[in-house]
């Protein structure tokens, strides 16, 4: 048998291995030896096929599997309605204290009040939105 059909098997049954572990790091493997077999398909000598599935292998395993994994168990969340406001950036219409005053967010004017009981955010000053009370947007100014 020749490397690269032996690299080509490796890297297959690495790859279908995969499927009993769930934790990406042989399927990188797989990939690595698939990427050896490439290379001495192309007629590198064994050691230059060896230095390929190890600079691969420790590449996709230190690199590649963290990003993978950070993006696959990660929950999808889809803030919807009032949870959608919060953190966003909006201006006010009005002078906004404690006792009330008006933001605009996103095109809409909401009724707002000011976070910090001794601020006072004047017309036409970024804020950002920290929470929703009712009807009633909290904000801050934005430094």
């Amino acid at each position: 048998m020749t490397p690269a059909l032996l690299w080509l098997i490796a890297g297959v049954l690495l790859v279908a291995a995969e499927v009993l572990s769930g934790e990406f790091v042989l399927v990188m493997l797989g990939a690595a030896a698939l990427g050896a077999a490439g290379a001495s398909a192309l007629g590198a000598p064994l050691p230059v096929d060896a230095v390929v599935f190890a600079v691969l292998g420790l590449g996709l395993i230190f690199i590649a599997r963290p990003a993978l994994k950070r993006r696959l168990t990660q929950p999808l969340e889809l803030k919807t309605n009032v949870d959608a406001l919060v953190g966003k950036r909006a201006v006010a219409e009005s002078t906004v204290d404690v006792h009330g005053g008006q933001v605009r967010i996103d095109g809409a004017v909401w009724s707002a009040r000011a976070l910090d009981e001794t601020q006072v955010i004047e017309a036409g000053q970024s804020v950002v939105v920290i929470e929703i009370a009712g009807a009633t947007a909290v904000v801050s100014a934005e430094l």
